[in-house]
């Protein structure tokens, strides 16, 4: 990331949070070599630009349950905002859909999929894909296993 209002250190601090969102400041301050009220006024700063959007926790996706990943092609009978806008609402009402991208190609959405086992996954793809507005064709794809994940962005 390039940017002419980020120098080392506020790149530093993004790469640091980004690896633990937990991190104290006192102990963030400390690894960049600030004061922890220097180091705190840059986090503040970071914040009110919009760089550090949110703080989350991340579970362990297998100790939760959710052993299974499936990537789903959704493509919808229409195109238009409203189709687009009614799809794209209904999705948010489902935990089991962990991301959803509106791509340009043949699909018009990819959706991410986090589930127990196939009967869970059946039960996603049967009661909630295809019941979502306008969809007329899903294709799904399963992931065999994870090889890189990851949420922290190159700073």
């Amino acid at each position: 990331m390039t940017s002419p209002f980020l120098d080392d250190r506020d790149r530093a601090i993004l790469r640091l949070l980004q690896e633990d969102g937990r991190l104290a400041n006192a102990d963030l301050a400390q690894r960049i070599n600030l004061s922890p009220s220097a180091c705190l006024r840059r986090v503040k700063l970071l914040e009110d630009r919009g760089l550090i959007s949110r703080y989350v926790m991340l579970l362990n996706e297998k100790a939760a349950g959710l052993s299974g990943t499936a990537f789903v092609l959704v493509t919808l009978d229409q195109q238009g905002r409203a189709a687009l806008d009614a799809f794209e609402e209904a999705i948010q009402k489902h935990p089991e859909v962990t991301e959803c991208c509106l791509l340009a190609g043949a699909a018009d959405y990819m959706v991410r999929v986090a589930y127990a086992d196939s009967v869970d996954f059946e039960r996603i793809h049967t009661e909630i894909l295809t019941q979502l507005p306008g969809v007329v064709r899903v294709q799904s794809t399963l992931a065999l296993r994870t090889v890189k994940r990851t949420t922290a962005l190159p700073v």
